[in-house]
């Protein structure tokens, strides 16, 4: 078995890397190539936890495994981030374990990697203001992808503790772009683009806020009862996911499909758009993009990076 532990992430595993990986894993779903398991999810009832498992298999790319971990909210005392993973892969040909990767880094990446992927085909054309909701751990690593595949020329944002808004300044200044704090009123009608990562439950972007041209990329919803957006923008809007089924049960959508707004049928997986099979945005004048996280995105980035790993001697192999 080959260990890439969660220290040598950072040296291995590229932006470009992991868009790569979920766009090809977005595309062999959509081909019925690859498909996610269901996803365990709950809380503990210990330290506020929350932890599950989720797992799939990529015919296409011999991929077998799964991530386990979750989300630990009172880890800042601990000197840790509060989300923690470790992905675990397999042998398809035989059941072995075939590699344990550090799960935290890659979890930023490749949900950075989704919503990047939904901007280049569903972002309006000529997309130039970036608008971000939220400023935890993961919005650096939305910021950062958002703008390196896309051509943001300004980024404005807003969190419900403004304190933190010196994170998404921070991240700006160093992609050499202005940065402005603004009211969720004023980001709805100025942003092209907007990514939503927070952990609210309750609809933070409203129908009103959202005025002209723009994709949403709802990135913090994957738990029952969390919500970032008003059902009532996500019933005028073009739908897509990476899961629908994960999307109407546990991700943004659940709200609008519970109070049968939408249909499981109003919502498309992204992969139809990037192999040819759905036009995408077409003439819609708001398209969201419900980013669950599936387990498929998480092994696709942990192969990669093992392979990375392997070629460059970080990995390192033990007998079990």
């Amino acid at each position: 078995m080959w260990v890439v532990p969660e220290s040598a992430i950072a040296g291995l595993m590229t932006p470009e890397a992991a868009f790569d990986a979920v766009e090809a894993v977005f595309a062999a779903m959509a081909r019925g190539e690859a498909r996610n398991f269901p996803v365990v999810r709950e809380a503990i009832g210990h330290a506020d936890a929350l932890y599950g498992f989720k797992g799939g298999f990529d015919a296409s790319g011999l991929t077998l495994g799964l991530k386990a971990g979750g989300y630990w909210p009172n880890n800042g005392k601990h000197g840790l981030i509060n989300h923690q993973s470790t992905v675990f892969l397999f042998d398809p040909d035989t059941g072995r374990v075939s590699a344990a990767v550090g799960g935290n880094l890659l979890t930023a990446l490749r949900t950075a990697a989704a919503s990047a992927v939904s901007s280049k085909y569903l972002a309006p054309e000529g997309a130039r203001v970036l608008g971000m909701i939220g400023a935890g751990h993961q919005s650096a690593f939305q910021m950062r992808a958002a703008v390196r595949f896309g051509d943001f020329e300004r980024v404005i944002g807003w969190n419900p503790h403004p304190a933190m808004l010196s994170r998404l300044a921070d991240t700006a200044a160093e992609l050499g772009l202005p940065f402005e704090a603004v009211d969720l009123p004023r980001l709805g009608a100025e942003a092209d683009v907007i990514i939503s990562i927070t952990s609210a439950f309750e609809p933070l972007l409203m129908d009103g806020h959202v005025q002209g041209p723009t994709h949403i990329a709802a990135m913090g919803t994957d738990t029952k009862g969390k919500q970032e957006l008003d059902p009532a923008l996500v019933a005028r809007a073009r739908l897509f996911t990476d899961e629908v089924a994960q999307s109407v049960s546990i991700g943004e959508f659940q709200h609008a499909s519970a109070q049968k707004l939408i249909s499981d049928a109003d919502v498309t997986a992204l992969g139809q758009v990037i192999i040819g099979r759905h036009e995408g945005r077409g003439d819609a004048e708001v398209t969201i993009f419900d980013g669950t996280g599936v387990g498929l995105q998480d092994l696709a980035v942990a192969n990669a990076v093992v392979e990375l790993a392997k070629q460059q001697g970080k990995a390192v192999q033990v007998d079990i």
